[in-house]
């Protein structure tokens, strides 16, 4: 009597799933550098996808080139393949290699922005009172994705029109402002809004799920209202929520020392980067000052 065979899969193939102590041990080593949270899982998730090409939670030097390469054969932005290249690198010092990669220096181009008409479009085809105040509290604070998903109520004071910062970009905290049409907004959704405890916070925006928000599902979100008003321009929620604020407050002649402080910006070179304004707006301002 012949036996059947069993059907076992015995091939030695890592798969995604092995990886998952390696990024965790390489989350603790990012954590000990005194990375923050919103950093580390970007860079967890560039390392994940590094080790898923080369098949090895311990990579060699050539796989480092051989992927780099890869993502400049697939015109990733210069910022993204410097992420990546930063990740790579300290997935190496984890293990205890040391590796360089060359950095690439950004472009100095003008950044993409919307004009006004953009955002109030954006805001008017919003009719989610949650969607509408966090869009609203990143355009008038002027906020990263990562640090409005990082706000808790606490953090929030209608009274004088401010939001605390806690650890953003660089871990460094701060106060910005917002808008009377923003607290007019936040409160009408804090009306509605049941205080909800996580992680032993209360987040000041939490999804239908009971979870903070993630900046990549505030990025998903804001692309869906964009494309609802119409909108072609290029451009996400950093667009959106950092270039277009800087770059209307400059067009309407807004000092820029006053931007980059409102931007929160170390060095008032990267403000710069925001000092174009519209050809119209260009033209009445020489029109004005250009007078014999």
């Amino acid at each position: 009597m012949s036996k059947k065979r069993l059907n076992v899969d015995w091939s030695n193939v890592t798969k995604e799933e092995d990886y998952s102590l390696a990024l965790k041990r390489f989350s603790n080593y990012l954590r000990d550098r005194g990375l923050r949270k919103s950093t580390i899982g970007m860079y967890v998730g560039c390392a994940r996808r590094y080790l898923q090409f080369a098949q090895t939670e311990r990579p060699s030097k050539e796989d480092s080139l051989k992927f780099r390469e890869s993502l400049l054969e697939n015109n990733l932005s210069r910022s993204s393949v410097n992420n990546y290249s930063f990740a790579i690198k300290n997935y190496h010092e984890m293990l205890g290699d040391s590796i360089k990669l060359p950095f690439l220096k950004k472009n100095d181009e003008i950044p993409y922005y919307f004009d006004e008409d953009d955002v109030l479009r954006i805001f008017s085809v919003c009719h989610n009172i949650k969607h509408l105040a966090m869009l609203q509290t990143a355009f008038y604070g002027c906020l990263r994705a990562s640090e409005l998903c990082n706000l808790d109520d606490g953090d929030v004071d209608l009274k004088n029109l401010t939001l605390r910062i806690r650890e953003g970009k660089g871990g460094r905290d701060g106060i910005v402002f917002i808008s009377n049409e923003c607290a007019a907004t936040l409160r009408r959704y804090l009306e509605v809004r049941a205080q909800l405890e996580v992680d032993g916070n209360y987040p000041l925006f939490y999804t239908d799920f009971g979870k903070r928000w993630d900046r990549k599902d505030f990025y998903r979100m804001f692309i869906t209202y964009k494309k609802k008003a119409g909108i072609e321009k290029t451009g996400g929620v950093h667009v959106f929520a950092r270039h277009t604020p800087a770059t209307i407050m400059i067009a309407k002649g807004c000092d820029i020392r006053i931007v980059k402080e409102v931007l929160r910006h170390r060095d008032i070179r990267t403000t710069l980067r925001y000092a174009h304004v519209a050809d119209k707006t260009k033209r009445v301002r020489y029109e004005q000052y250009l007078v014999l």
